[in-house]
Parts: structure tokens; sequence; C-alpha cells
């Protein structure tokens, strides 16, 4: 589908829905109803200050919308959709990185970073991170047979490898995921998200001074190098990744672990094939997007999607997760099956923005899910489903614990 400008308005407009919209009470897996059950593919919504919002929800939209320069990432941009008090003050600070800029300025800075996450690169990294993994399983299961599997896995890998990348101590871990969770935590006061974003990037500003005096491989200490970026700069490229590439593998890694022991018919299949797990880590991408509450964008000028006009000066949050389920694109996308061909999915955006560290994020996966069934064959949970604690109240969805045995 092309998105073309048109001044028709569309025929119905149905009744806005709450964002972000509540959860569906039958399976935590899936989208909330009000996502991806809508009246059509572009619905108006409601966010929380009573600004309202246009949903985009069918996976063909989504992918023109992110790629459409007419949608604008820049926070800054008249009717940009703020899902918190919290997340507003995140997005109007002018250090937040690429993520709220638009090309050429975007493409400038992002460059700086792109040989960092090739896919070449990150494949040499496979040794490095096993042995990670398998250094993690050793202390988890030393004379146990019980364990908080984020607290002592699913976190701590990916924190261990984007310390290792960014140059930042991993003996820091506690502070910075402490104030990674405030920043992401919906409900967060806009006086709370100040405070832990002062404090984290006051500490990776003086890392990054640091690194000018005292240099290395990493790649903070290379961005400083660079002699373009300020220290306030290089900290806020550095907060972007190390938020970015600890919260989101790790609430991957266990959310996809206690789906596949929901779904024993195929945890048996990636047992009996080892050799699915790349697939099936694209297929666990696509049936949890853990970005439940929408990519956002603000429309530049008139544009229609899916049938809708779009003014321009009006927001746009793109569900990803109601489009990583269009039966259009995934019949029975409602199903998770580890032998699908996933790889249209769009759990990572699309278009320009897209994560740049969605190679790095595939690697960890695949190497955290084949070892952990490996080495731990009779892995189960070790509290009823009901009482796991899911992540409805993160920008990041997952679960704030995970109690298994072996």
């Amino acid at each position: 589908m092309t998105i073309a400008p048109q001044h028709t308005e569309p025929a119905t407009t149905p009744a806005p829905v709450a964002v972000p919209a509540a959860r569906a009470p039958g399976c935590p897996f899936d989208p909330a109803p009000a996502v991806h059950h809508t009246e059509g593919p572009v619905v108006r919504a409601t966010l929380w200050d009573g600004s309202p919002v246009w949903l985009v929800t069918r996976h063909q939209d989504v992918r023109d919308v992110l790629g459409d320069a007419r949608f604008s990432a820049d926070s800054h941009q008249p009717g940009f959709p703020f899902l918190s008090p919290g997340v507003r003050v995140i997005a109007e600070d002018s250090s937040f990185s690429f993520i709220r800029k638009d090309d050429p300025e975007h493409a400038r800075l992002r460059r700086m970073l792109t040989a960092d996450f090739m896919i070449k690169k990150v494949e040499a990294m496979r040794p490095q991170v096993q042995r990670i993994t398998d250094d993690l399983l050793d202390r988890m299961t030393d004379g146990r047979t019980s364990a908080d599997l984020v607290a002592e896995f699913a976190l701590p890998l990916p924190s261990l490898v984007i310390c290792l990348l960014l140059g930042v101590p991993y003996e820091d871990h506690a502070f910075f995921q402490e104030r990674s969770r405030v920043l992401l935590t919906l409900h967060s006061t806009p006086d709370e998200v100040r405070a832990s974003q002062n404090e984290l990037l006051g500490y990776l500003e003086e890392l990054a001074a640091k690194k000018r005096r005292e240099p290395d491989d990493a790649i903070i200490s290379r961005l400083a190098a660079r002699g373009e970026l300020s220290d306030e700069a290089v900290a806020g490229m550095g907060r972007l990744l190390l938020i970015a590439g600890h919260e989101t593998t790790a609430n991957m890694t266990a959310l996809g672990t206690l789906t596949l022991l929901r779904n024993p018919e195929q945890l048996a299949k990636l047992r009996a094939e080892p050799s699915l797990i790349k697939g099936a880590v694209e297929e666990l991408l696509r049936y949890l997007t853990i970005i439940h509450n929408g990519v956002p964008r603000a429309a530049t000028e008139d544009v229609t999607v899916g049938g809708t006009l779009i003014r321009a000066g009006e927001g746009v949050l793109c569900t990803l997760n109601a489009a990583n389920r269009d039966e259009t694109v995934f019949p029975g996308g409602d199903t998770l099956d580890v032998t699908r061909d996933a790889r249209r999915h769009v759990a990572f955006g699309f278009g320009i923005h897209q994560c740049l560290g969605q190679p790095l994020a595939r690697v960890e996966m695949q190497i955290a899910l084949e070892t952990l069934l490996r080495r731990l064959p009779d892995l189960h949970l070790t509290v009823p489903f009901e009482e796991i604690p899911f992540r409805h109240d993160m920008n990041i969805y997952g679960v704030h614990a995970l109690p298994v045995g072996w």
C-alpha cells in the first residue's frame, strides 16, 4: 500500500480507545483487545492527558508509516504523542540521541555506531556471548535446583554484554538498572524521571570524560575520541544503548522462556531439533513483541493511511504487537509456531529508525535459549502461572521475576 496525501475524512470515526490499553484478561501474551481487535486498521484513541492519537494496527500500514519521512520521530513536533508524563520528560530531552531525531541529523549520529552492530561483527562475538551464558548458568545451578531466571540469567546476560561493548563497568549494574527501571515505568512521576535521568546522564558524562583521558576500544571511548560530540552528547547516546541493550533482550529472554514452557509441544520441537532456534527466536519476537504501547510519530503533512486521513500536527502510534498478529501476513498469528517463517515481523520497528542493535539481540537470544533448553532439560515453573508478575506497568513488556526449577 502507498500512503498518499488526500483530503477526505473517514466515513465513520469509531469511539476512541484509551492508551495504554487494558490488557487481555485471558492471555498475558496477547495484545490488549482494544489494540488487537479494533474497528478498523486506523482508529482514534485517547492518551493519558486526554489528547487524541491515531492507532495504526495493520502490518502494511505500520510499515508504511514508519517508512515515510512525513511521519516524524522528533518529539518536539506538534501533536507528538507521549504515553505518560514521565515519557514526555524523557522524549523532550534534547540529549536523547538519534531515536528522537529525523534525518539528516538522525543519520549522522546513527552512522557513528553502525559498524559496532553490523551482523558480521556481532556474529564474531558468539564465542564470547556463549562463555558469558555458560558462566551465568554455572553459577545459577551450582548446588541449587531453583532460581529467579530474570535476576540470575536473563538480566545479567545482556547487561554484561552491553557493558563490555560500551566500556561501562559491570560492577555499576545495580545503579544503571535501577535508573532504567524508573525511566521505563509508566507510572513514574516527572520528578522521579528527571532525577533518574540526571543521575544516569551524570554518571555517563563522567565516564565519557574519563575515556577521553584514558581511552580504550569500547564504544563510549571511541565516541568521545571523535571530537565532534560533547560529553553530554556521548552520554545521551550511551544512555540509549545502555538501556535498550539490556532491558529489551532481558525481557524477551525471560518472556520467551515462559512462553515455551506454556507451549510444551513447541518446546518439544525445539528440544528435538535445535536447528530451529533461529527461526524460533523470530517467531517469539513476532508473537510477543514487547513494545506494547506503540511507536510514536507525528504527521508533518496530511497523509491518508488505511483509508483514514491523518492531518499534519496529529499524533500516531504504530502498534507493533497488533501488526505482528495481522492474519493477512501471519495466518494463525495468535498461535505460537516455532516452524513459522516470521521474518517479516516488525518487532524491531521498520524504516530508518528500526532497532540498531537487532543483530546483537538475535545472537543473545539464540544462544541464551538454546543453552538454557540444552542444559536444563527439566526446566519448569516453581509457582503457578497466575502468580507470575508481568510488567503491565512498564514501557517494555516482560516479567519482573520468573521463578523456575530444574
